[in-house]
C-alpha cells in the first residue's frame, strides 16, 4: 500500500467566500455612508399680503425699500433632468415640462444612486433659480449640488411622479 505523503490545501466552497465578500462589501458601504445627513431644503412659498394703507398720523420717517432681487432668465440657465425610478420615459416627460416653461434642457439620463426624492440640485450661485425650477416643476426640494454634478447647471432627479 502506498502512504498518503502529499499535502494539499482545503478551500471553502464559492458560497462561504462570496459570503464573507459581501459581509466585507456591505461593512465598507456602512462606514463610507455613514455621517452628517444631506443638507436638504425644502422650497416654500411667500404669500404677499396688502399692507393697510398708512395712516395719516404716521411719522414721516423714511422706510427703506428692499433691494429688487435680479429677474432669473430661464432660457440662460442649464438644466439636466435624471430619471431615479422605475418609471420608464420620466425624464424626457419632465424634460420636455421644464422647456415648456421657459429653461434650457441641455440633458436627459438616468441617475445611478440613491436620491431620497424628487430634487432639484444647484451650485450655490443658482440658488435662487433652483428655487424658481423646483416651483415651476411641482418638486418640494432643493439641495446643493454634489459630486459628480456639474457645477455650472441645475440638476432635477426625479424618483418618481410629481
Amino acid at each position: 500500500m502506498r502512504s498518503r505523503d502529499e499535502r494539499g490545501v482545503v478551500f471553502p466552497s464559492p458560497v462561504v467566500m462570496l459570503s464573507i465578500i459581501a459581509v466585507a462589501m456591505a461593512a465598507v458601504a456602512f462606514v463610507a455612508t455613514r455621517g452628517a445627513e444631506p443638507t436638504e431644503r425644502e422650497v416654500t412659498t411667500v404669500a404677499r399680503s396688502q399692507s393697510p394703507s398708512p395712516s395719516p398720523s404716521a411719522s414721516a420717517t423714511p422706510t427703506q425699500k428692499p433691494k429688487p432681487k435680479p429677474v432669473v432668465e430661464r432660457g440662460k440657465i442649464y438644466v439636466e433632468v435624471y430619471n431615479n425610478s422605475g418609471i420608464t420615459g420620466l425624464a424626457g416627460t419632465v424634460a420636455d415640462r421644464t422647456t415648456d416653461a421657459g429653461w434650457q434642457v441641455v440633458g436627459t439620463d438616468n441617475w445611478y444612486g440613491s436620491v431620497s426624492g424628487n430634487t432639484v440640485f444647484f451650485p450655490p450661485r443658482l440658488k435662487d433659480e433652483a428655487k424658481l425650477l423646483a416651483l415651476d416643476l411641482g418638486i418640494d426640494r432643493t439641495a446643493v449640488a454634489v459630486d459628480p454634478m456639474r457645477l455650472d447647471r441645475l440638476t432635477v432627479i426625479m424618483t418618481g411622479e410629481l
